[in-house]
This record gives structure tokens, sequence and C-alpha cells, in this order.
């Protein structure tokens, strides 16, 4: 019985580059709803909020970064949807 194991085998011949946090970085304390160019960063095309492993964001500052994009939305700088 031969089993087709299709698990990532990239992992052994090409390490992954690490992501840093970009609020850690540029010591950035507080995350401003207003400051639309910087949340547009952290929207995917379909105005999803994108996950913490993909932009590489810390957990304490995804949690500011989503409240931070919520209320965008609900003072209408952002879009709940495209169009």
């Amino acid at each position: 019985m031969a089993f087709n194991n299709k698990r990532s085998t990239n992992n052994s011949t090409a390490q992954q580059e690490k992501k840093y946090c970009h609020f850690c970085v540029n010591n950035v304390n507080d995350i401003d709803y207003k400051n639309v160019n910087l949340l547009r960063r952290f929207i995917s095309s379909y105005s999803k909020i994108v996950s913490r492993k993909r932009s590489g964001v810390c957990s304490f500052h995804q949690r500011k970064l989503a409240n931070a994009i919520k209320r965008a939305r609900i003072m209408a700088l952002l879009p709940f949807v495209t169009k």
C-alpha cells in the first residue's frame, strides 16, 4: 500500500525568511484608524483582514490592527466589501 504524502517538502531545501512585526520594528505604539494608507497594507484584495501568519504582525499588534480596521470601516474610511 503506497501512500501519497503531500506534506511540504520545501522546508528542507529552502529556508523561509523570518517575518518581523512591522509595528515592533518601527516602534509604533498606537495604530490609528485614520491612517488609511497603513491599514490598506493589511487588507486583502477582497477587503478581508490579513492573518498574522501572512502579514507577519505579532499577536498584540494584530488585535490592535483588527480593531483599527473595524473602526475605519464604521467611519467609512475603508470599504466593508469590494465593488
